[in-house]
């Protein structure tokens, strides 16, 4: 188990050199670019324009701050994400561009690398204590807006941003939010 601070996330250029992405984790730790087998990150996008590619990887993005983009995949409209709509899940080796809707977004991509690992993504909004259960794998509890205490191996507090990372053998989480919280959960697996 690992508490990982925003304040600690490695600041990087995206693969095509358009911006800038804010690295959360990845494994192996260090990997780069080529060579990972999942990495969480976060991107702020300035304008509209291609997607990097990255072969043999399955991708999920979800929308933090901003109005949105509209991503095309594959030449064809395939979704209008806002920070309200559920994550999307696309194959980052097709040619995919977006368009932003209003201005300046900030975005929470997972990428695993296809035939080795797969993801889930989840976004939780919670006023009330909840259990959330971790997979085999390994799992990410991302802290988006408010504050929560975790217990259940200790206890841990989660400002904005800050993630708790666990490994396989992890216990059943507690969830005390201080507020209305909205977390993001990635589950990550070995592929069958």
């Amino acid at each position: 188990m690992r508490i990982l601070r925003a304040a600690d996330y490695r600041v990087m250029p995206w693969k095509n050199g358009g911006g800038t992405t804010t690295e959360i984790a990845v494994s192996p730790d260090g990997a780069g670019l080529d060579a990972f087998d999942w990495r969480v990150s976060m991107a702020r996008v300035e304008g509209s324009g291609p997607f990097s590619s990255f072969a043999g990887i399955d991708r999920t993005l979800s929308v933090l701050e901003g109005e949105g983009i509209v991503l095309d995949v594959a030449g064809r409209p395939a979704a209008r994400l806002t920070p309200a709509s559920q994550p999307f899940a696309f194959p980052a080796d097709l040619p995919t561009s977006a368009t932003l809707i209003a201005g300046p977004i900030t975005d929470l991509n997972v990428m695993t690398r296809r035939g080795r690992t797969a993801h889930s993504l989840e976004r939780m909004t919670i006023s009330r204590p909840m259990d959330i259960a971790t997979e085999a794998g390994s799992t990410l509890i991302l802290c988006h807006k408010g504050e929560a205490a975790l217990t259940g191996a200790g206890s841990i507090r989660l400002g904005p941003l800050d993630t708790l990372l666990l490994g396989p053998d992890a216990p059943v989480l507690r969830v005390e939010p201080a507020r209305d919280t909205t977390l993001f959960v990635v589950q990550i697996t070995t592929a069958a």
